[in-house]
């Protein structure tokens, strides 16, 4: 990843968007603490990152729910990531209940992981972020291996989190479409891992499902731009 400048306003999504192999998944890394830039600096209000933040979270693809725990019990298993503040009982049981109560899921909080379905999982999931209160979101495909009914849900309950909670976001999806409706920014990565291609600003108010014409014509027009980028590489 060589000469990429990224920056995020509070309450915005930025979609990176881009194919298989591009660096996406990396740069989120990157994001995230879990792998160290090869040069350049992640700063978040000003302060320069060097690990993992409790002012970020990231969501995977897979949600990692631990099997002998109850869905409450993982939502609190976040809390006690590394550099977690520490929180009184009260306090903690408030951020659990809080964070169950966003996704929808307060019937749901004494089931085991076998006991849910794909998008509860993926609920939880976003659960255990929610309740560390995070200033920004990080996204990995988390709603990739979804049936469609499902992940057009997951993006809707994105756009609430955002909306009730002031978070801002940063998804990595390969899904134009997936783009076009949760983004304020779409930033397209192609050609040589890590290199940006292209940038849009999407000022439609969301949700945006009715909004086909003027999404179409973002689609074609990024698609375009992929398809030259591919032809000069």
């Amino acid at each position: 990843m060589k000469d990429f400048d990224f920056s995020l306003d509070k309450s915005e999504v930025v979609t990176l968007l881009g194919p298989s192999g591009v660096g996406k998944s990396s740069l989120l890394r990157v994001l995230a603490g879990l792998q160290a830039p090869a040069s350049g600096t992640i700063r978040i209000d000003g302060e320069a990152l060097s690990d993992v933040h409790p002012r970020l979270a990231m969501n995977f693809q897979n949600p990692g729910l631990l099997p002998w725990l109850d869905l409450e019990k993982n939502v609190a298993f976040g809390l006690d990531f590394a550099r977690q503040p520490k929180l009184s009982r009260e306090e903690r049981q408030n951020r659990i209940d809080a964070a169950i109560a966003e996704v929808g899921l307060d019937h749901a909080r004494r089931r085991r992981p076998s006991e849910l379905s794909g998008g509860m999982a993926q609920r939880a999931a976003l659960a255990r972020c929610l309740a560390r209160k995070p200033e920004v979101l990080l996204l990995d495909e988390p709603f990739g291996a979804l049936d469609e009914i499902t992940r057009a849900e997951m993006q809707d309950l994105l756009l609430k989190v955002v909306r009730d909670l002031e978070t801002s976001a940063v998804l990595v999806t390969h899904d134009i479409d997936e783009a076009l409706l949760v983004s304020d920014r779409i930033i397209l990565l192609g050609g040589s891992p890590g290199h940006e291609i292209g940038q849009w600003t999407i000022d439609l108010p969301k949700p945006r499902h009715d909004a086909v014409s003027e999404l179409g014509r973002l689609r074609i027009d990024i698609l375009s731009t992929l398809r030259n980028a591919r032809l000069h590489h």
